[in-house]
């Protein structure tokens, strides 16, 4: 927590965070221009924003863009500030738009990245991510599913108190323990619904474990789908260090 709050006590670090919520994975050249400072001063503010893991840098192609991580400023508002407030009704989870077939290329840049550590094995991590019985620990949604996701065309369902499927994810590619690519399918507004994709990756990291989350081919205007998935990855996180079900819910309390 002491370099969340040290990364955010400096204006031009704060400037940085809310260029990127209002376009993320912006370049150096780009946050440049912003900010009146050296190219140097810049990457050195990026660099304190990425120690408190407030940032994450992907470098795709000869670009290496920078992204908002919310997992972090999420789990201080688990912490402190929402289980004070009482809001008046739920959001609702994001409306995509774009289909997607196949794997993601890995130049393609992801719309928005989050990172969080986790003190955990990698099989406890995987299995926590593809094994139905394990996700409603800390997913908002319940899921169902024939078996956990280790395969190209395994599929999991996701449905509020056991209603009908509101969210699919199919396996598009899975490297078990390490990588794994899914579709995201919302039905909530019907059928018709089109797809993007997120991708998992695990890397180990001492006695924890890295937990990277991309998503791509969110259309302009829904990129809210951000807030579902930092309550989800910080629940996970909950769950996994403390063995307790962790649900932090789109009302914003801890259930």
């Amino acid at each position: 927590m002491d370099a969340i709050f040290k990364a955010l006590n400096d204006p031009a670090r704060r400037a940085l965070l809310d260029s990127l919520r209002e376009k993320d994975g912006q370049t150096l050249s780009e946050l440049e221009t912003q900010l009146d400072m050296t190219r140097f001063g810049v990457m050195k503010h990026l660099r304190v924003l990425e120690d408190a893991s407030l940032v994450v840098a992907r470098k795709r192609g000869r670009f290496k863009h920078h992204y908002l991580n919310a997992v972090p400023l999420q789990e201080v508002i688990d912490r402190w500030i929402d289980p004070f407030l009482a809001k008046p009704a739920a959001r609702e989870v994001i409306d995509l738009k774009t289909q997607l077939e196949g794997s993601a290329p890995m130049t393609e840049k992801p719309d928005f990245v989050m990172q969080t550590y986790i003190r955990c094995t990698q099989d406890a991590l995987w299995d926590a991510l593809t094994d139905p019985g394990a996700v409603g620990n800390y997913h908002f949604l319940g899921a169902t599913g024939a078996g956990p996701l280790n395969a190209p065309g395994d599929v999991m369902t996701m449905a509020r108190n056991g209603g009908p499927a509101i969210l699919t994810h199919k396996v598009l590619a899975a490297d078990p323990k390490s990588r794994i690519e899914l579709t995201f399918e919302p039905t909530w507004d019907g059928p018709d619904m089109a797809a993007s994709r997120c991708v998992f990756l695990i890397e180990r990291a001492g006695e924890s474990c890295r937990l990277t989350l991309e998503h791509y081919d969110i259309p302009t205007g829904q990129e809210g789908v951000r807030d579902g998935w930092a309550r989800i990855v910080s629940g996970l996180k909950t769950y996994l260090e403390s063995g307790e079900p962790a649900l932090f819910t789109l009302e914003g309390a801890a259930e």
